[in-house]
C-alpha cells in the first residue's frame, strides 16, 4: 500500500476548499465529504494500477482519513477567514439561535451556554480569533466528517467493486 495517505489528503483538502464556496457549505457534510471519500478510494486504486476489489477495512480507513483531513483543512480555512473578516456564520447566527433555544430549554442552563457563546463571538469580533471557537468548530466538524467520510468510503467501495465486477463479466 504505497502512498495510501496521498489520495485522502488531496480529497480532504479539495472537499474543504469546496465547502468554503457559499451555497456548497450547506451540503458539505452530506454530499461533498462522502463523494471525496469515495473518490480517494478510486484515485488510490488508479494510482496503484490495481484491479483488486476494495476491502471493507480499506474503505473504512480511507473514509476516516478523508474525514480527518477534511476537518483539519476546514478548521484551518475557518480560522483564516475568521481572522481576516472578524466574523463568521457563528457570529451572524448567534442572536437567532439564542431566540430559538430560549423558547424550549431550561433558562439557567442556557444562560451559561450563551455566556460562553457570546464570549466566543466577542473575541471573534474584536481580535478575529477565539481558541474556544476553533476547538469547538474542529470537534464538531471532525465528528460529522468522520461519520460521512466513513459512509462515503463504504459507498465508494460498493461502487468501485460493482464496477470492477461488471467489467469482468
Amino acid at each position: 500500500m504505497k502512498n495510501k495517505f496521498i489520495s485522502p489528503l488531496v480529497c480532504g483538502f479539495g472537499a474543504s476548499v469546496l465547502t468554503v464556496v457559499p451555497g456548497l457549505k450547506e451540503v458539505g457534510c452530506c454530499l461533498i465529504i462522502p463523494f471525496a471519500a469515495g473518490l480517494s478510494l478510486f484515485l488510490y486504486q488508479k494510482s496503484n494500477k490495481s484491479t483488486e476489489n476494495i476491502s471493507g477495512k480499506q474503505a473504512v480507513i480511507f473514509g476516516l482519513l478523508t474525514g480527518v483531513f477534511f476537518a483539519l483543512f476546514a478548521a484551518f480555512f475557518e480560522l483564516l477567514f475568521t481572522a481576516i473578516f472578524k466574523t463568521n456564520d457563528f457570529v451572524k447566527s448567534l442572536p437567532e439561535v439564542e431566540i430559538a433555544f430560549r423558547s424550549f430549554a431550561p433558562q439557567n442552563l442556557l444562560d451559561e451556554v450563551f455566556k460562553i457563546y457570546k464570549s466566543m463571538a466577542r473575541d471573534i469580533r474584536t481580535t478575529g480569533f477565539s481558541l474556544s471557537y476553533i476547538i469547538y468548530f474542529f470537534i464538531a466538524t471532525s465528528f460529522t466528517s468522520l461519520i460521512f467520510g466513513l459512509i462515503g468510503g463504504l459507498l465508494g467501495m460498493a461502487f468501485i467493486n460493482r464496477k470492477s465486477k461488471n467489467k469482468l463479466n
